[in-house]
């Protein structure tokens, strides 16, 4: 070893000749061995090739896109003396992940930089092979070495220690335009004494490791291909022609690539190598396994990834697997942390690290996402080197986490919600826990799609009693922001579930999720079926909380269709006042109070209707629950406007509407909004009127709701809105009720 180790001053021909023999080589391999030391000897006693001034490699035909990156490498290099870094070294270091054209990029900035005038003393180039999958990475000091060489050092004048070598790279450039490109750098060690001191020199490195530690580099983040520059590179390599004949085809490469530039030329390179394909045969192709279609000749996807990989500790490995099966698009850092069943904090290290990789990106803070191909490698990772139980066992754990914070965030969204007996979360499961409504909200709004995938992949995966309890958690939020496709679709799902499971308390409240969808969107004969179930299965447990609930829903079916059945609507209110009075439920009886009195108003009893109505609010002040609280003054409202009060009927819709844009309840905003402008018209406010009904209409609209026509009818019967007078900053005052707010 110490015979053959690089940098070695002297070469001794004997010795190096007696180990290859030992070492088993035969006579005509050993005579090739004893000419090359002779070589070595001949070159050393010259000094080898010394003054080669332009390294750069060659510029690609093919290379696009990147204008806006592109500008900001230029003026970072040809700006600098303009600001507080006059007297310093530029150095812009080219981060992204495995495959992002990093080498490209910087190349090409090299060469339009050195075409355009500037940098042309010196261009020196070298890969430091930070994660070639064979060879170790490059030694600083061999890099020196040759670098020096190149300059014009003959070899016996060079140094044998690092610092010396690179003090003398530093003085041979000093006074000159040189540009120095470090490609594939390992980390911040290996370039920090490549890096010269004149401020006529300008430092490309491009790593897919973080190199934030680098003092004065500048960090240019490169992102994947826009979607019209990634079809603009399938379009130069794999031909116009063949590329415009299939658009629709085209897309989806480019959607299988996910826009990463390295997967688009190797399979547009692929593709112009098969002149009998087309580019639809390709997309089944890569759709069938996208990992194996990325290749063209002896290159490919995978081993790019490889490198990353092995690159990184056991535990950040384990992570990166285990976050192949999360169900995307992006996670946090508890979620992660269940996956792996490791603790919160840990699991924050672990990402930071994969972060600096390159591995995982963060578009917004605390949340994490894996580019699609990095996710089909990991899970692919995963399968292959976790086996079935334990990837099993993380699946369950990040169902876990996501059923139990759903839960806790649900019954902040829903003051009074009947408690849900949940088994305990698995050993390793890290929860998440809200202070208030308004973070429970927010969590529901990040985590919204997640959750949806989540009912589906938990009902796929056999985590049954999982997908009905997800669903239940999620049904409420999804409610209020009008997502009624998406609350039907997970209803059904979870009725299938507990189907499977023979659960009689997740079918009635499944069904119930599903009636809420049919309500929405109009189908209340669908929705009475479902009740019924529900009633019946509700009965058979005896869960009264259930049964109660359900009685509110179906109370509200009845006064929703067409005609409306008040007084059905009303009897049903009553009886679930009854159950939640039995059971001591405060809030419910407070609920259903509300009902009763919103029945009377609209059978013609406004004054009974403002007697329940008030006091329901007096418990729903004292429990906090804004939500059915801005249903209560909604019917306080409604009453005071039969009753022709119309200052306080305007005051108390204010109030609700207030009530209600703090929940984020869109469907209770507009049917308010109209009932705001019906009092304004009453009161003889025609823009304030208008005003009202047009933002009503504006949520109808966006939920798709089926009574907007009814708003439009309005509008077309009133004046154009006063933009003076369709914000009023002037509202009537609260009306005087006992107690006080």
């Amino acid at each position: 070893m110490d015979a053959f180790k690089a940098g070695r001053r002297r070469l001794d021909l004997d010795l190096v000749v007696a180990i290859v023999r030992a070492l088993g080589v035969d006579e005509p391999g050993t005579a090739r061995w004893r000419a090359a030391c002779v070589k070595v000897h001949g070159l050393a006693k010259s000094g080898g090739p010394v003054g080669v001034f332009g390294q750069l490699p060659t510029d690609l035909a093919t290379f696009t896109g990147r204008r806006e990156e592109l500008a900001l490498l230029i003026a970072a290099a040809t700006h600098h003396h303009d600001g507080d870094r006059a007297n310093t070294v530029v150095i812009s270091v080219i981060e992204g992940m495995a495959g992002v054209g990093k080498t490209q990029l910087a190349v090409h900035t090299a060469h339009e930089l050195v075409g355009a005038g500037h940098f042309t003393d010196v261009q020196l180039y070298v890969n430091l092979r930070g994660f070639d999958p064979e060879l170790a990475p490059a030694d600083p000091s061999a890099v020196l070495e040759a670098f020096l060489r190149q300059l014009g050092v003959p070899a016996h004048q060079i140094p044998t220690g690092r610092d010396e070598r690179a003090a003398m790279y530093r003085d041979r450039l000093r006074e000159r335009s040189a540009l120095i490109l470090l490609d594939n750098a390992a980390d911040e060690d290996q370039v920090r004494h490549l890096i010269p001191a004149g401020v006529s020199c300008l430092v490309l490195i491009t790593s897919r490791r973080s190199l934030a530690g680098l003092d004065g580099a500048t960090p240019h983040l490169i992102d994947t291909f826009t979607d019209t520059e990634a079809l603009d590179l399938l379009t130069r390599i794999a031909g116009h022609d063949r590329v415009a004949a299939e658009p629709e085809a085209a897309a989806r490469v480019i959607e299988y690539c996910d826009r990463l530039p390295l997967a688009l030329a190797l399979t547009a390179a692929r593709f112009r190598s098969r002149p009998a394909w087309s580019l639809a045969e390709l997309a089944d192709r890569m759709q069938a396994g996208r990992l194996e279609a990325i290749s063209a000749g002896g290159r490919a996807i995978r081993p790019v990834f490889d490198a990353s990989y092995q690159a990184l500790p056991d535990r950040a490995q384990q992570v990166f697997r285990l976050i192949g099966l999360h169900l995307g698009p992006d996670f946090s850092a508890a979620a992660a942390a269940a996956l792996a069943g490791i603790p919160a904090s840990e699991a924050a290290e672990v990402l930071e690290l994969l972060l600096d990789e390159h591995l995982l990106q963060q578009k917004r803070s605390g949340r994490f996402e894996l580019h699609d191909l990095l996710r089909a490698y990991a899970h692919e990772q995963a399968n292959t080197v976790d086996p079935d139980q334990e990837r099993r066992a993380a699946v369950h754990r990040m169902l876990d986490h996501y059923v139990h914070t759903a839960h806790d965030a649900a019954h902040l969204l829903e003051r009074g919600r009947p408690p849900l007996n949940l088994p305990p979360p698995q050993p390793g499961v890290c929860l998440e826990h809200f202070a208030d409504h308004e973070r429970a909200l927010a969590w529901f709004t990040t985590e919204h799609a997640v959750l949806l995938s989540a009912v589906g992949h938990a009902a796929a995966t056999g985590f049954h009693t999982h997908t009905w309890q997800l669903a239940h958690a999620l049904a409420t939020y999804l409610d209020r922001r009008g997502n009624w496709y998406d609350l039907a679709a997970i209803g059904h799902t979870a009725i299938e579930a507990a189907d499977r499971l023979a659960d009689p308390l997740g079918k009635a409240i499944a069904r119930n999720i599903v009636a809420r969808a049919h309500r929405r969107h109009g189908n209340y004969e669908d929705a009475q079926h479902h009740l019924r179930h529900a009633l019946d299965l509700f009965r058979r447990i005896g869960n009264l909380d259930g049964q109660a609930d359900t009685y509110i829903e179906l109370a509200r079916v009845k006064a929703w269709q067409n005609p409306p059945a008040i007084a059905e609507a009303l009897a049903l209110a009553r009886q679930a006042h009854a159950l939640y009075q039995s059971r001591g439920h405060r809030l419910g009886q407070a609920q259903t109070l509300t009902a009763i009195g919103w029945s009377h108003a609209r059978l013609g009893d406004p004054a009974h209707a403002l007697t329940y109505c008030r006091q329901a609010l007096s418990v729903l002040e004292e429990f906090d629950d804004r939500e059915r609280q801005a249903h209560a003054w909604d019917s306080i409202a409604y009453a005071h406007s039969c009753l022709g009060q119309h200052s306080q009927a305007l005051a108390c819709y204010t109030l609700a509407l207030d009530l209600c844009r703090d929940l984020g309840d869109r469907p209770l905003e507009a049917d308010i909004l109209n009932r705001f402008g019906d009092a304004h018209h009453a009161a003889h406010h025609p823009h304030a009127a208008h005003a009202a009904w047009q933002q009503a209409l504006d949520i109808l609209t966006e939920l798709d709701q089926l009574y907007a026509d009814q708003i439009r009818g309005k509008l077309m019967l009133s004046p154009p809105c006063d933009p003076s007078a369709a914000h009023p900053t002037h509202q009537p005052a609260l009306p005087v009720r006992p107690g006080g707010r």
